[in-house]
This record gives structure tokens, C-alpha cells and sequence, in this order.
């Protein structure tokens, strides 16, 4: 079994008690990353995928040995089909009254035509966070317009995993679910290929991501601004891969910082408005 099989098959342990359902897929420019938080009796399922990723995702939750209706919370990081498109499915084998849905309240507007049927919360109206049974806490930042006006992430406590929802996703022919930087990746100048890997540089892949995907540089520099008060171990994004320590966070924080004509401004220059 090559490893695409294996990634397909099972759920992934990222960090103590969260698991990637993700799948890889040669054949498409943009994985999608749903993460299951498992913890005591309960869990949480964030940005749970589209309609085709449901059969996937839910096998993978299976696995973990968790029941659906341990699932109390499905957090929705923005409104996108890639990340609200299963809601129906999911609603439907978790089955359970004590479910609910954390969003915000733009969000909401628009999940909402996605189901009806399960109360959405506004992460704001229960104090920015959730906290399991056991203790164990998650944390909500707000970072509107990356990409859409209600867009917040998720920091779990525990383990000091950021959920970026698209901050830090990309698109890659050439996807891996671990993003690899090396220590000369904080002092390169960046090119789009590798001159010691020869392969797409993952740096320039986010930026390129992140000139299309975000609506502007003010936007993007308030997000970068709110996540780095944070102590982020990991950053665990939407699309694309999975980014280790902290160093690795900074270096992909600062380069970041340093990408031009991002939304707007990169339609501008590239006349295409």
C-alpha cells in the first residue's frame, strides 16, 4: 500500500487527540483539511468538509473509535461549500439534539441554507471559546476578510495547534499533508523552485494563495498581527499542509508579511479587474 492509500484509509494523529480526515487526491490542485478533536467523551469536527469528501471524512471518524453522537460541536471556520458542503450528512448520522454549530454570525447567514435544522452559535456570544468536559479548551480569533467577513480561527490550548481555516493554505500539484522548511528557509530569497530540492517552494506556494484568496493586504497584516500574540506550535490550515514548530510558524508568518498586492491590490496590478 503506497502512502496516498494509507493517508486515504486512516485518520491521522497530528497531535495529542486531533486527528486530519483529509484525503489525497493526485489529480486536483487543492486539498481539503477537515481535523477531529477527540477528548474524553466528546469531540468536535472543524470545517467538515464537502458533499463528496462525506463518505471520507465519516469513515475516518469511524476509525478513531469515536460514536457520531459524540460529536457536540461542528465548527465552521467560514461559510465555502469545501467546508459546510456535508452538513446535511453529517447532521444526520451524528443525530443527536445536544449538537450545535460555532460559527459567527455573518457566517451563519449563509450556513444556514446549508441546514436549517441545528442551532448555530456565534462564537463571540459564548465567550470565544469552548471548553469539553475535561477541561480542555478551544479558542476563537477573529480575522475577517481571510477571506470573508465572519472568518475566525481556532486555537486548541492543549496542544497549541492553530486551526488557520485558509491562512496558510495554498495550491500544490505537488501536495504533501507536512509542509517541509529547512533553517535556509528563513534567510532564502524565496524563488519558485527549490535550488536545493527542486520542487515548488511550499513559501511562494501559500503567497500565491494568499494574493488570490485574501481580499487585501490591511486584512491580511490584522490576521498575522492577531495570531502572532499567540503561542502556536502548529498551524493546521484548509487546504494545503500541515506546519510544524515554531520556528517553522514564524518563518511562514514573516514571509507573509512580506507579500505584495494581496486580494484587491494583486487583481489591480495583474489587470484583471
Amino acid at each position: 500500500m503506497d502512502s496516498a492509500e494509507q493517508l486515504n484509509m486512516n485518520p491521522i494523529e497530528i497531535a495529542e487527540g486531533v486527528f486530519w480526515l483529509g484525503y489525497a487526491n493526485d489529480s486536483v490542485s487543492m486539498h481539503c483539511n477537515p481535523y477531529l478533536i477527540f477528548e474524553g467523551d466528546e469531540a468536535v469536527l472543524i470545517d467538515g468538509g464537502s458533499r463528496d469528501d462525506f463518505s471520507y471524512v465519516m469513515l475516518k471518524i469511524l476509525r478513531t473509535g469515536l460514536k457520531p453522537a459524540q460529536i457536540k460541536r461542528l465548527i465552521y471556520q467560514h461559510y465555502d461549500p469545501d467546508l459546510c458542503g456535508n452538513l446535511p450528512q453529517m447532521e444526520a448520522i451524528i443525530n443527536s439534539e445536544e449538537l450545535n454549530i460555532i460559527s459567527h454570525a455573518e457566517n451563519n447567514v449563509f450556513i444556514h441554507y446549508y441546514s436549517k435544522k441545528t442551532p448555530k452559535l456565534d462564537y463571540r456570544a459564548i465567550d470565544n471559546q469552548f471548553v469539553f468536559q475535561t477541561g480542555r479548551k478551544l479558542e476563537f480569533y477573529g480575522t475577517p476578510f481571510c477571506h470573508a467577513p465572519g472568518s475566525f480561527v481556532t486555537y486548541d490550548t492543549k496542544t497549541k495547534t492553530l486551526f488557520s481555516s485558509d491562512l496558510f493554505g495554498s495550491y500544490d500539484t505537488n501536495w504533501k499533508l507536512f509542509v517541509s522548511l529547512t533553517p535556509d528557509c528563513r534567510n532564502c530569497a524565496t524563488q519558485q523552485t527549490c535550488h536545493k530540492t527542486g520542487e515548488e517552494c511550499p513559501l511562494v506556494l501559500i503567497g500565491e494563495f494568499h494574493k488570490r484568496i485574501m481580499t487585501s493586504n490591511m486584512a491580511l497584516h490584522h490576521a498575522l498581527d492577531v495570531l502572532s500574540a499567540i503561542d502556536i506550535e502548529c498551524i493546521a490550515p484548509q487546504h494545503g499542509g500541515i506546519l510544524f514548530g515554531r520556528e517553522n510558524v514564524q518563518t511562514a508568518i514573516t514571509y507573509l508579511r512580506g507579500v505584495g498586492d494581496v486580494g484587491i491590490e494583486y487583481y489591480a496590478a495583474e489587470n484583471l479587474l
